[in-house]
């Protein structure tokens, strides 16, 4: 409980000033590290030949669109033809089409779903070149669509996508990587292009052990919510997490940047430099009461979302905790003692507590990797990540969690302005009929994904021969490996026969629509609300700033749940469940 609470601590300390930090970069203010990284920015503005105008949201989407595409059709190459490629020293054959296809779609929409093992099925050129790289490419595309959202709620210019790729990467993706990388080279992690090494066990048999540049993969995997493992066994190899404090550091990693970007929207809504021109006008003109706090008003809105989010959070937190200590009683009525709780598919090195942790992060903050695998948890255990992929906006990934909760904050504004009678209000801009469908589009498509494709593979021949599992736990792998697709989380319950044409185009056919249509509706929502005149405060605003929307944006977030996904997990997780303890 300890090891829960200092990494909690940690991430609550560290997530204000780091938040504060992108707020600047964002918003092209000074940093205290613009000595070193503004001649490195204008050099690669000038080799690329980038101005920096402001795009607008229809440009800013479609530019988004083709450097990814550029980069999905490079990437796609590499994997085909691994095989003639320097830097093979293992001799890794080229990947079959389908596993390439569903590859680098997961890698370039920041998924990092696997349908293969890392050290037998990619050389180091392709780790290197495609899976390291677009680790970062898709890390720094999330952010850049996230901070042109918040730009465009806060009445500022869209921006320049080519910049806000440029300056993330530059001033936190890679300083920062490299930085982790270290800790946990520190830690045993290894990093090195030597080809795999042969040794004698003690049984007296010979086993390869592969190595390669992980810590370098390791880093960004975190830092950038990404999640694909150097190993088939992800971080629960100690290749990969060695140690508790390589779990906490790779746990922290991942959890920075998705909080941080929630401050940063907080930042952003409530511009000091806006505010003190503000004050000076208001010491000449009479203002209506209540004007002289609209900025501070303003400021408050991160902080609601963080708050929700939270509470969200901590909620799965305990459920997963709580169902992983209490066991299995099949297990225990086996002889089999269970007052460890349920030790089955965890490291003996994290134990419940950092198992249960980790397994709600990862899916909170939709990276994607796992210490621990998640088809051995308890039902209800099990039911923690796969409620928070449905979810999507606990924290969620690079920024993307942060645009989907405002999708929900939007839904919540309509909601309550329904039940009084007014029109929906949210940062002084009415919310009219053209968000709403925007907003329904955004929240709609994550579940039509997740239950359609799974409808599929229940109701087809190959999709059926992929279930490993009979019954309620079958269907819940199913649920998870969509709703992980749809997410763009990447982790999986690995229960699953899931290399096959079926399932490598259908997972990669949910990653791509999955991260694409939600980033062009939300974008064009920050068009539409940067083109809106501001309307003044009246006594019948809804306050978006105070604890009891909090809690309405809670309930608001559990009731959709709810009505879209509980007939599924009725029939999956809880079912199992039931089945167990009665």
């Amino acid at each position: 409980m300890l090891q829960i609470i200092l990494t909690l601590a940690i991430f609550v300390i560290l997530v204000i000033p780091v938040g504060k930090y992108m707020y600047h970069i964002a918003t092209k203010q000074k940093t205290f590290a613009d000595k070193v990284f503004n001649p490195i920015d204008r050099c690669i503005y000038k080799v690329c030949g980038i101005k920096g105008e402001d795009m607008g949201w229809k440009k800013y989407a479609l530019t988004l669109l083709l450097v990814n595409a550029v980069m999905v059709f490079v990437g796609y190459a590499i994997l085909r033809l691994q095989s003639i490629l320097f830097l093979n020293p293992n001799g890794i054959s080229n990947m079959e089409p389908t596993l390439s296809f569903n590859t680098i779609i997961s890698f370039m929409t920041n998924t990092n779903l696997q349908h293969y093992s890392g050290e037998s099925g990619l050389s180091y050129v392709a780790q290197m070149c495609v899976i390291i790289f677009m680790m970062f490419t898709s890390a720094a595309t999330g952010y850049a669509a996230c901070m042109a959202f918040c730009r465009g709620l806060a009445g500022k210019k869209i921006g320049n996508f080519y910049e806000d790729m440029v300056r993330i990467t530059t001033r936190i993706l890679i300083p920062v990587s490299f930085i982790v990388g270290l800790l946990l080279v520190s830690q045993g992690t290894p990093q090195t292009l030597q080809g795999n090494f042969t040794i004698e066990t003690l049984e007296g048999n010979f086993q390869d052990i592969a190595v390669g540049p992980v810590a370098a993969l390791e880093s960004i995997k975190h830092l950038g919510t990404n999640g694909g493992g150097f190993f088939g066994a992800n971080s629960t190899t100690p290749f990969e997490n060695p140690t508790v404090i390589s779990n906490i550091i790779e746990m922290i990693s991942m959890m920075i940047l998705p909080g941080a970007c929630v401050v940063t929207f907080g930042h952003m809504l409530h511009d000091k430099r806006k505010e003190k021109k503000a004050e000076k006008a208001a010491m000449n003109v009479q203002v209506l009461p209540g004007t002289a706090q609209k900025k501070v008003i303003l400021g408050r809105q991160g902080a609601v979302i963080f708050g929700a989010m939270a509470i969200i959070f901590l909620i799965g937190l305990t459920i997963c905790y709580q169902s992983e200590m209490a066991g299995n009683p099949v297990i225990q009525e086996m002889g089999i003692d269970q007052s460890q709780g349920s030790m089955e598919g965890k490291e003996v090195r994290f134990g419940v507590p950092q198992s249960a942790l980790f397994t709600t992060v990862t899916t909170s903050f939709t990276t994607g990797t796992v210490n621990n695998m998640h088809d051995t948890l308890t039902p209800l255990g099990g039911l923690v990540p796969l409620l928070h992929m449905m979810l999507n906006c606990v924290f969620g990934g690079k920024g993307v969690g942060l645009m989907n909760m405002v999708m929900y904050v939007i839904l919540a504004v309509f909601i309550c302005g329904l039940m009084v009678g007014r029109t929906p209000e949210y940062l002084n801009k009415k919310i009219e009929g053209k968000e709403m469908k925007l907003v329904a589009i955004c929240i709609l498509i994550h579940p039509l994904l997740i239950l359609g494709f799974s409808a599929l593979a229940v109701a087809v021949p190959a999709g059926l021969e992929g279930i490993t599992n009979p019954g309620y736990h079958g269907l819940t792998q199913v649920l998870y490996e969509f709703a992980s697709s749809a997410a763009n989380n990447g982790s999986g319950f690995e229960g699953l026969a899931d290399n096959t044409a079926f399932w490598n185009i259908t997972a990669g056919l949910a990653m791509f629509f999955g991260r694409y249509i939600a980033i062009i509706a939300q974008l064009a929502i920050a068009g539409s609300m940067l083109a809106k005149k501001k309307v003044n405060e009246t006594v019948g605003t809804l306050r978006t700033d105070n604890i009891t929307f909090m809690i309405i944006l809670v309930f608001i977030v559990y009731i959709f749940a709810a009505l879209t996904f509980f007939p599924a997990l009725a029939l999956g997780p809880i079912a199992e469940h039931l089945s167990i303890w009665m």
